[in-house]
């Protein structure tokens, strides 16, 4: 049997509060949050991995909400790196996102990198209430083009859960696993790119951003009505930049607002 190394752990709990405030506030481990300064009432909070990324056996936990008549922005500092794990051994991410009543929160985390070997679970809940705003977007690359990087081997899955009201409205599984550069090369999944990024959108009236969302999208993107105040989209492109500069000019629209400065090309 392998030697099994040091794990990381990591706890992150964050609320906000009106007038772009800090309500809770709890870090431990290899979890840290920065809060630049705020613009137009929204509270802007970055978070970084001490760690470096993940790997097997890691355990990460981030709790974000906004608070009744809140706005808060969460992005990372850098993008996030899923390291090579041991076969038995699985990374796990547990992300909980609350957002109350006349209340706002934006997930737009950088660029998931997947190493060669890496094994990772994420779990994604979301509760909203009846009127509240809600923008997020998880990208990913599977190595990087430039740096001559495969990915031969690994497991990612992905779990969300977007409940309004106490009521499920949305739920989404994704999963890849095994050689992941020949499924994304099937032309039924990627066709061989190998950036891709999820957007769910969930506000009052979103039912009027489709048409604008599937054009800033571009040919490579799609995006449908779950339901009335709902909306789901996928991107593919061939590298990280390329994703970058159709995601961009899609999250401003759909947040109302300039998106956080590290997303910066």
């Amino acid at each position: 049997m392998a030697q099994r190394q040091p794990r990381s752990r990591g706890v992150l709990r964050v609320s906000a509060r009106p007038g772009a405030k800090i309500g809770r506030l709890h870090q431990a481990g290899s979890l840290k949050a920065l809060f630049p300064a705020s613009r137009h009432g929204i509270l802007n909070a970055v978070f970084l991995n001490t760690s470096g990324g993940v790997t097997g056996g890691d355990r990460f936990r981030i709790e974000a909400e906004a608070e009744a008549g809140a706005a808060l922005m969460v992005t990372s500092q850098a993008a996030e790196r899923l390291y090579r794990a041991q076969p038995d051994e699985t990374g796990r991410m547990s992300i909980d996102l609350s957002v109350r009543e006349g209340a706002r929160l934006d997930w737009l985390p950088q660029e998931t990198i997947l190493f060669d070997g890496a094994r990772v679970a994420r779990e994604f809940r979301v509760d909203l209430a009846a009127d509240a705003r809600f923008l997020a977007v998880e990208p990913l690359v599977a190595g990087r083009l430039a740096m001559g990087e495969f990915v031969n081997s690994g497991t990612l899955s992905d779990s969300w859960r977007v409940s309004r009201a106490g009521k499920l409205t949305f739920a989404d599984n994704f999963r890849l696993s095994g050689d992941i550069d020949a499924q994304l090369a099937k032309s039924g999944v990627a066709g061989g790119c190998r950036a891709l990024a999820s957007v769910i959108f969930a506000a009052p009236g979103a039912e009027a951003m489709l048409g604008p969302l599937r054009e800033a999208l571009g040919p490579l993107g799609g995006a449908s009505l779950v339901s009335e105040d709902l909306l789901f989209a996928r991107i593919l492109a061939e590298d990280g930049y390329g994703l970058r500069r159709r995601l961009i000019p899609a999250l401003t629209l759909l947040s109302g607002q300039d998106i956080p400065r590290t997303w910066t090309l």
